[in-house]
């Protein structure tokens, strides 16, 4: 009979749905366990393929964890705000709100297809005012503990999305990451978080949680610690003094010139009148640079001198200033000193404008190249002479803190997180502008700051809000005069940095999340997602949880604790998307052979980590299987009506049929805990369908151990296949749900021992036979019964053995000529 897809998964979900079976018990936390998955941005594309791979074996896992006796709580959510829905409204004149809300509608019901379990009592969308207020409320927070600030900053912006990007949102080639527009420099007021006030504590929570590794990396090289000195220079004929960071104190004699930042303050001081066009032309030619391309170890190099010298702190030497652009203000004092002999890029640019360049560390006798940057004894350099890099360090490091030439520092290259938005489908920035009272935060009991409907959307450069004057003019709430409201609106990963907060109870209203229920669940214990996200939402929502465990609303450090990254399925080699034309929609599957077939066919594609590219050549592959697992189940219908089988059985009890079965049912059982536990899916379903070969002659067994096999096997798919593995449950005769009363079969040890084993035999690389050994056996036992089988006998008479190789247990290969 042909497995009746449709019928039976609206059976299951309107089961699970009516009982709420899904719905968790926060009361109890002795074995909680919190799995979240990245929610999902509810574009006009809806569900494609790789949501799908993202979402159901995520929902696998947590299902097996849930058998395995885990009080489970999984959420869905919309991640509602952004560009993509305000980019539509432009082009087709429909609302954000409105076709944000229909796409939420349609991708609800599309999740409930699936079959995933999440608990629907626990859904949010982020434009939700009753969200977005609580946005509000912790931008306030962080302003009045000056971690928001608002300054004139160079900001990377994107002429087509007409708005400011983050550096993180812009890619290595300097192009946003949105639509692929070059990105340009441009000076703005605009919004920062400081989460540079974490950096130090961000690095050391890497080693506290378990992610993979690569993601750490990412984020410890875009924090960028760097430990070292700042050493002042003073400015020949002049007052002023730079200060440059560096972390190789011990090169200081080798320093032949010091570069500013173009933008540094002290330029327009220090620049001689004559050099005074030459440096206003550089910096003109520059300034639509962003920082990526400006720290491109490829560039050519370009500066110009501005007329100034520095004298060398250590020696005394006058060194001429320069302008160039590779020096970049935010990046630790906006001025560095040049060491030519112990620094590629330097060396390029004193080659390139024909400057002084001194060795201070000694090569090997067998270099060959320009800067030197390895270990060696200082050179050309006073009392460092003949010391290690490490103990040079040391020692002129010292030397500049007694003589008050310097310091010791540490440095960062993390920015602070630009927060401003001048787009209009986000959360409204809660300031009012007052020309007596300056910035002053909105008071807390009139949020949330409400998105006005009325907006045009056509984008000019500045936020679309302000022309909304009913939105923009307001009272000062310190002095109650005239203001303006900010017309900005928040980065939407700052919505993304603390929802997993929320979904404890979404439905709160006087405060931002129950603080009770986070204390008790949180950190999330698995959390599944893009690698993409490593230096930009994973990086903001570690910062956003310390900071409110430093407000007394958290009582953990981190709040994820173990990160798995999914794999992306691509489409004739390209992401999914619909510009490219190549989105595979799921429902063309689904309809055809329903959800778990389909959910099946995704996660044995391959390794959940890699993903793949997509072909559905395989399919039917699946399909059959779930058809041939129907069948047998059908066919041993109330079977527990009339046998309850024992927890184990005594093998020597058994025939040999049913030993054989009984072995392969608890090994399966032991691969699959193992698999599925690593979210190694494709292997369990290999096991599972290598298992179902396995019990073709079930019934020649006892009934007891018919009814043993099959329970196990329906508990087994019970992750993988969920409303199958329930319609197989109730076939056999139990009353309740698997789900409703979840359980795990245990494995019994004594049938994991195999005693006889199958060992392939293969002449010239092809299989010939199968024979059955003991366990262990040696190669001469194994080789006299290889050549007395028949199937052998006729490939190999009258020919010459040339070689013999035997892998004990598994195969044994025949070369034969």
């Amino acid at each position: 009979m042909k497995y009746p897809h449709a019928e039976i998964e609206s059976k299951w979900q309107r089961f699970w749905d009516e009982k709420k079976v899904h719905k968790t018990d926060f009361s109890n936390v002795e074995n909680k366990l919190y799995s979240l998955v990245m929610f999902i941005y509810p574009s006009g594309a809806k569900l494609h393929v790789g949501h799908w791979y993202n979402y159901a074996p995520a929902d696998s896992w947590t299902r097996y964890k849930k058998l395995k006796g885990f009080n489970t709580f999984e959420p869905m959510g919309y991640d509602a705000f952004g560009l993509p829905a305000e980019n539509y409204a432009i082009e087709t004149g429909v609302h954000p709100k409105e076709s944000t809300i229909i796409n939420i509608n349609d991708i609800r019901e599309q999740l409930k297809n699936i079959g995933c379990m999440y608990d629907w009592d626990a859904e949010l969308m982020t434009c939700d005012p009753n969200y977005y207020k609580w946005n509000q409320w912790l931008f306030i927070q962080l302003f009045n503990k000056g971690l928001a600030y608002r300054k004139q900053a160079p900001v990377n912006w994107c002429p087509k999305d007409q708005t400011v990007l983050a550096n993180e949102q812009v890619q290595g080639d300097g192009t946003c990451e949105r639509c692929g527009t070059t990105v340009i420099q441009k000076n703005l007021y605009q919004w920062f978080f400081k989460i540079t006030d974490y950096a130090e504590e961000l690095l050391e929570g890497l080693d506290k949680i378990d992610w993979p590794e690569k993601t750490k990396l990412m984020q410890r090289n875009w924090i960028g610690k760097s430990d070292g000195a700042d050493a002042i220079f003073k400015v020949s004929d002049s007052n002023e003094e730079i200060k440059v960071f560096t972390t190789r104190p011990d090169t200081l004699f080798g320093a032949t010139y010091v570069v500013l930042a173009p933008e540094h303050p002290l330029v327009d001081k220090l620049t001689t009148e004559e050099y005074k066009k030459t440096v206003q032309d550089y910096r003109d030619s520059i300034k639509s640079l962003t920082e990526i391309e400006r720290s491109s170890t490829v560039r050519e190099k370009t500066g110009t001198p501005i007329g100034a010298f520095a004298v060398n702190p250590v020696n005394d030497e006058k060194i001429p200033i320069w302008i160039a652009d590779y020096v970049l203000l935010t990046y630790g004092t906006g001025a560095i000193m040049a060491v030519p002999g112990q620094d590629e890029r330097d060396w390029e640019f004193a080659e390139k404008f024909n400057l002084p360049i001194i060795r201070t560390v000694q090569p090997p006798d067998d270099f060959e190249g320009d800067a030197y940057l390895g270990d060696g004894p200082a050179i050309n350099s006073d009392f460092l002479n003949g010391l290690n890099v490490v103990d040079a360090k040391k020692k002129i490091t010292q030397w500049l803190v007694d003589k008050g030439l310097g310091t010791k520092t540490i440095n960062y290259k993390l920015r602070d997180w630009l927060i401003s938005r001048q787009r209009y489908w986000g959360t409204p920035i809660p300031i009012i502008h007052c020309p007596s009272c300056g910035e002053v935060a909105v008071d807390e009991k009139d949020l949330p700051v409400e998105l006005p409907y009325d907006v045009d959307f056509k984008p000019g450069g500045e936020s679309p809000l302000t022309a909304n004057k009913e939105f923009i003019n307001a009272k000062c709430p310190k002095c109650g005069g005239d203001a303006k409201r900010d017309a900005d609106t928040m980065d939407t990963f700052m919505d993304s940095s603390w929802y997993y907060l929320r979904f404890l109870d979404p439905n709160i209203n006087t405060k931002m999340f129950d603080e009770k229920l986070a204390d008790d669940w949180v950190p999330v214990d698995m959390y599944i997602g893009g690698a993409e996200h490593a230096t930009m939402h994973l990086l903001y929502a570690r910062f956003i949880h310390k900071f409110l465990r430093d407000i007394n609303l958290a009582n953990s450090d981190e709040p994820f604790q173990t990160l798995i990254h999914q794999g992306t399925i691509t489409n004739q080699g390209s992401k999914m998307s619909k510009s490219k034309n190549n989105v595979v929609n799921p429902e063309d599957f689904t309809r055809l052979y329903g959800s778990d077939v389909f959910r099946l066919y995704l996660m044995f594609m391959g390794p959940f980590e890699m993903g793949g590219d997509w072909s559905d050549k395989g399919i039917l592959g699946t399909d059959r299987f779930v058809n041939k697992v129907y069948d047998i189940f059908t066919n041993h219908e109330n079977i527990l009506k009339d046998v309850t089988p024992k927890a184990e059985y005594d093998l020597s009890s058994l025939s040999e049929t049913e030993q054989f079965v009984y072995k392969k049912t608890n090994q399966t059982l032991d691969k699959a805990d193992e698999e599925i536990e690593h979210f190694r899916f494709n292997t369990a379903i290999a096991a599972l369908m290598e298992l179902l070969n396995n019990i073709k002659n079930l019934n020649d067994c006892s009934n007891e151990i018919q009814a043993y096999v099959l329970q196990r096997f329906a508990v087994m798919l019970a992750p993988l296949a969920p409303h199958l593995a329930e319609e197989c449950w109730q076939l056999l005769g139990n009353t309740a749900s698997i789900f409703e009363k979840p359980l795990w079969f245990k494995v019994d040890s004594e049938g994991l021992v195999e005693e006889a084993v199958n060992i392939a035999v293969q002449i010239n690389g092809k299989l010939r036979s199968t024979i059955k050994m003991p366990l262990d056996s040696e190669q001469e036992s194994v080789k006299e019964k290889v050549f007395n089988d028949d199937k052998i006998r006729k490939h190999t008479e009258g020919k010459n053995i040339i070689k013999e190789i035997y892998v004990k247990n598994r195969i044994y290969n025949i070369v034969a000529k």
